[in-house]
């Protein structure tokens, strides 16, 4: 039965996705060619938290908890798991005050109406994972954006999603010229819990009435640390968290 229900409420929501993506697209287009950078992100916030709450559809329960402050007055490098490309749609919308900017494959730039765009147009870092050269290069100009700016960078030292939502080996390059490059950045693991059982084979079909959540864990003060104390201090606090109920 709950397969059924799993199919019926799946075909609804993305329609509703589908057609999220395809009104925002035209939002983002007028934002940034008319207004400033910051409405347009704030339209892509919006977006994010449309997707992030249409999730209603299937039932899915949604949670955000913070155990540390957030500042607004320097740049923050976000360090997360990844488990489903509803992880970045949480993100982006429980972190909008800090606006996070992505390091994401440059797969993913072209050919999605929205994601691609606001990809294209935000500053993200898009790297292409067969090019180490220009890997290192965007994100090094993510790090000098953030410092500029004070927004924010979020990274997944896992690369690949975790299906199975057991963390995978942390690396420490990506993070390494973050924080380079952006030397007040302060940087703030997240713990993602649940969305590998969201979407397990794809976006269709869901699972319905899964519970999701994204917490936000105390803060590392980069100064005086090397980069593997950063990077494993991270990993061990989102370990932690995701086995806690």
């Amino acid at each position: 039965m709950k397969k059924i229900l799993d199919y019926i409420l799946s075909a609804i929501y993305l329609l509703y996705f589908g057609l999220t993506l395809l009104v925002f697209h035209l939002i983002q287009v007028i934002c940034f060619n008319f207004f400033s950078r910051k409405i347009h992100q704030k339209s892509v916030h919006l977006l994010n938290g449309s997707l992030l709450h249409g999730l209603w559809i299937v039932g899915t329960r949604l949670q955000f908890v913070s155990k540390a402050p957030l500042p607004t007055d320097r740049p923050i490098i976000f360090i997360a798991n990844h488990q489903s490309m509803f992880d970045i749609v949480g993100m982006i919308w429980y972190l909008r005050k800090n606006y996070p900017l992505f390091v994401s494959k440059i797969e993913l730039s072209k050919g999605i109406p929205s994601i691609s765009y606001n990809l294209r147009k935000s500053g993200a870092a898009l790297i292409d994972r067969k090019d180490g050269k220009q890997a290192i290069m965007e994100i090094a100009r993510l790090g000098k954006l953030i410092e500029e700016t004070k927004f924010s960078a979020a990274i997944f030292p896992e690369g690949t999603r975790s299906r199975t939502g057991e963390l995978k080996t942390f690396a420490t390059g990506g993070v390494g010229v973050l924080i380079k490059r952006a030397p007040s950045a302060l940087v703030v693991p997240i713990a993602i819990k649940n969305t590998a059982k969201l979407n397990p084979k794809g976006i269709f079909p869901l699972s319905s009435f899964e519970r999701l959540s994204w917490v936000v864990l105390p803060a590392i003060e980069p100064k005086g640390k090397t980069l593997e104390e950063i990077v494993e201090s991270s990993k061990a606090a989102i370990e932690k968290e995701l086995k806690t109920i």
